[in-house]
């Protein structure tokens, strides 16, 4: 593909944000004046080697504000905690400091990788090493025998409390000691599942679901088969995507924000057909037209369609994403932070994106406090998108946060400004959960 038409496609792509009639979504989601960006249309280069070399050198970049600690934070103690299905971490320090975060719900299968490999690596290293850390861990530590979720997660969990270590000890937020604050505030969108029920069904629990939270932003599912499906043959109510996607602009009007994702469910040319429909309807993102690791068939959907392609939830490492931001094959980068492997590993996959005009939305899995995490790593991105992913208050965490309500109010949530995590784990829950051992 030449450079020319490459060029072309990113125009139009712009083009598209910039005509949809989406309140708010044009700058917000391609953030033009990233520092550093390379902007189409102004001299950008389009040599994809170029633009991993330059991608290469941002991963290089430290991430932890190692300067707010004068001495070594000796790390005594990873513990991981369980209590039925609960689980959580807690680090010490040699000077006696402490965080605490909380689990994914699915270190329950997980929790050997912690126990064996994880924990014994972290005993003894130096806290404000933490960027270096996560890079030997995965460099030369155990990627080379566990990859994806099942390091990722684990590993998250660790960098959580050891986050919350320091910016107690800091006297910093979470996002305070990875970088500057941008959004003290986080619009969220609704995230709604029911990809299986009849459309009727789906339509009146969206509904309530945007009625609930007074969302101004709503992502639906496309496509049909999901993880969890155990019917080989089952194919879904036909037609019902496109049935949904109109019936929700007519529905909600031109000013409600409306996302797609398919979960990889289309082949290229079933996504390019969906793709033109989202269009149609200004939809504005389409996010895993097809499988998340298959980057030439994700780069052939994208320069058919002028809707911006969203991607990353699954990616395991920086190469993925590198390859697709150099490459152009999608807009928007969703790194999980607990599938991923934490925050620090997070935000520099939306520094790679902002070099090149790019935007990222990162995606939110797990329940507990997975929402709070997720709030933290959005309001330090310059480059982060309009609306961010949002499953409900439901927890069964007792907490008390006194620097937020941590209540959507507008379609909005204020990101927590107290030290570390920002809030305050009642403690008699953490007793009644014990060290997990074998």
């Amino acid at each position: 593909m030449t450079g020319g038409k490459i060029q072309l496609m990113k125009t139009t792509r712009r083009k598209f944000l910039s005509t949809a009639g989406v309140a708010g979504l044009a700058s917000p989601l391609f953030p033009m004046s990233s520092r550093g960006a390379e902007s189409a249309g102004r001299g950008a280069t389009r040599d994809p080697e170029a633009r991993q070399a330059k991608l290469i050198e941002i991963l290089r970049q430290p991430v932890l504000k190692k300067e707010l600690f004068t001495s070594p934070v000796i790390i005594k103690s990873v513990e991981l905690l369980r209590r039925e299905n609960s689980y959580l971490c807690r680090v010490r320090s040699a000077d006696g400091a402490e965080g605490i975060s909380v689990a994914h719900s699915d270190m329950r299968r997980l929790y050997p990788i912690f126990l064996r490999n994880l924990q014994p690596f972290f005993l003894g290293k130096d806290a404000r090493e933490l960027d270096l850390i996560l890079e030997k861990v995965y460099i030369y530590g155990f990627n080379f025998r566990y990859n994806g979720i099942s390091l990722g997660l684990p590993l998250a969990t660790i960098e959580f409390a050891i986050l919350d270590l320091l910016g107690r000890m800091a006297g910093r937020s979470l996002g305070q000691l990875i970088g500057e604050i941008h959004h003290p505030e986080v619009a969220v969108y609704v995230a709604t599942e029911w990809r299986e029920r009849p459309l009727e069904e789906a339509f009146d629990r969206i509904k309530k679901a945007v009625a609930e939270y007074d969302a101004k932003a709503l992502k639906i599912k496309v496509g049909y088969l999901m993880f969890m499906t155990t019917d080989m043959y089952a194919k879904g109510p036909i037609g019902k995507s496109e049935r949904l996607i109109p019936l929700l602009r007519e529905t909600f009007g031109k000013d409600m924000a409306l996302y797609a994702d398919a979960n990889g469910y289309y082949d290229v040319n079933g996504a390019i057909r969906l793709g033109k429909l989202l269009e149609e309807n200004k939809y504005a993102y389409f996010e895993e037209p097809v499988m998340y690791d298959d980057f030439e068939a994700i780069k052939r959907v994208a320069d058919a369609l002028a809707i911006p392609i969203a991607n990353g939830e699954q990616d395991q490492s920086f190469v993925n994403f590198r390859w697709l931001i150099a490459n152009d094959g999608i807009e928007i980068v969703q790194p999980d932070s607990y599938y991923f492997g934490g925050l620090i590993r997070s935000v520099k996959v939306g520094r790679m994106a902002a070099a090149f005009g790019k935007s990222i939305v990162p995606h939110m899995s797990g329940g507990g406090l997975g929402f709070l995490y997720n709030s933290h790593l959005v309001s330090v991105l310059p480059n982060a998108g309009a609306h961010h992913e949002f499953k409900g208050l439901d927890t069964q965490i007792p907490f008390e946060c006194k620097t937020s309500p941590l209540k959507v109010v507008s379609g909005k949530i204020k990101v927590p400004t107290g030290p570390g995590l920002g809030v305050e784990i009642d403690p008699e829950f953490i007793k009644k959960h014990q060290p997990v051992t074998a």
